[in-house]
């Protein structure tokens, strides 16, 4: 089997091509990355591409007698930009759609995400059935939740091609922490302070309850739908649920009540201040996601999570306070300049 992997060097990409990389039925990888990484994986060969600027001949060469197409690709900030992330995110999406339509790849495998589901209940948990209209606040879940409205219509028009949806929860991994403190953090943190003992309190803010993710589980998700006939949507969550509760005992801390308006006005003054990336609409998003339920992919995938929610998050947290990282451009400890380097870009700005 012949897999291609888009933005094969990211948290979630270098996860799926290890996975990949390990089962003897996969012969071959190739990996779609906008810029080279030092790392690399047995069977994993690299294309350097720039997904929404690639002309259709680049897309056909390399997706023509592929067996599976896994589409991971993802820009993430600027936040401050949603047209260049739609162009990127939307658009991209599109036109990789279209190549594995043209090229008649057998199968493809798309990261959806919790973030394209609509604003649902955190007392019980929903299937795949439950709508895909995200929240409209925030540009990552407006993009995730248009494409799902894209491959609605893929899947009647080109019904010989399998397709699979994967939507997991928040996904960690100890590498991808300095890239994701970069995203949605800021150069501001004192990661090496993320400690248990150092931390006193957590807010504790009404409807801040979430699913978390490891990477490595969800890289075998991928494998598990890109060797097995399945179609259609996936959930992808461990247990426990997070919330403050858990967070603090990660840190050693108490629980404050805050309340939510209090909680947004400060992220939305410093979002204003340009001293955090992550925007006042991904924080609406996340106080509405649902929880997911997982049963289709424990049946159907024969998918169990190896690493807890409270596992992945305290890997997290170790990656964050030890800086650690990848030898890939997305997943790197720093980034030129180091955190001076972040604020020159402007916070919320990708470099």
């Amino acid at each position: 089997m012949h897999v291609v992997v888009t933005g094969a060097t990211g948290n979630l990409g270098t996860s799926v091509v290890e996975a990949l990389s390990e089962d003897p039925r996969v012969a071959s990888i190739t990996g779609i990355a906008r810029r080279e990484p030092e790392w690399t994986r047995p069977k994993l060969t690299i294309e350097t591409l720039d997904l929404p600027k690639a002309g259709e001949d680049e897309l056909d060469r390399i997706f023509t007698g592929a067996d599976v197409v896994i589409h991971l690709a993802w820009l993430f900030q600027p936040t401050r930009d949603p047209v260049r992330t739609w162009d990127v995110n939307v658009l991209g999406g599109l036109r990789v759609f279209d190549a594995v339509a043209r090229c008649e790849v057998p199968a493809l495998l798309y990261a959806s995400s919790v973030g394209a589901y609509s604003p649902g209940p955190k007392d019980r948990t929903v299937d795949e059935q439950w709508p895909t209209h995200g929240w409209p606040g925030a540009a990552y879940t407006r993009e995730k939740a248009y494409l799902e409205r894209v491959l609605d219509a893929f899947t009647r028009t080109h019904p010989h091609i399998r397709v699979v949806r994967m939507r997991p929860a928040f996904v960690f991994k100890r590498e991808a922490a300095s890239e994701q403190r970069r995203l949605f953090a800021g150069p501001l943190v004192p990661a090496s302070l993320v400690r248990p003992g150092l931390v006193p309190v957590v807010p504790d803010v009404p409807g801040l309850t979430m699913q978390a993710v490891h990477s490595a589980d969800v890289g075998e998700a991928f494998r598990l739908a890109a060797l097995n006939p399945v179609r259609g949507a996936f959930n992808l969550a461990a247990e426990p649920v997070v919330d403050p509760k858990l967070i603090a005992r990660l840190l050693g801390a108490r629980t404050v009540p805050l309340p939510a308006v209090l909680a947004r006005a400060a992220v939305t003054a410093a979002w204003k201040l340009h001293t955090v990336p992550a925007s006042p609409g991904l924080f609406d998003a996340v106080l509405r996601l649902p929880l997911m339920d997982t049963t289709r992919a424990r049946t159907d995938l024969a998918w169990t999570a190896r690493y807890s929610a409270a596992d992945a998050l305290a890997e997290f947290l170790t990656g964050l306070r030890e800086r650690e990282g990848m030898a890939t451009p997305p997943l790197a400890s720093s980034v030129p300049g180091g955190r001076l380097g972040e604020l020159a870009t402007g916070v919320g700005e990708k470099p």
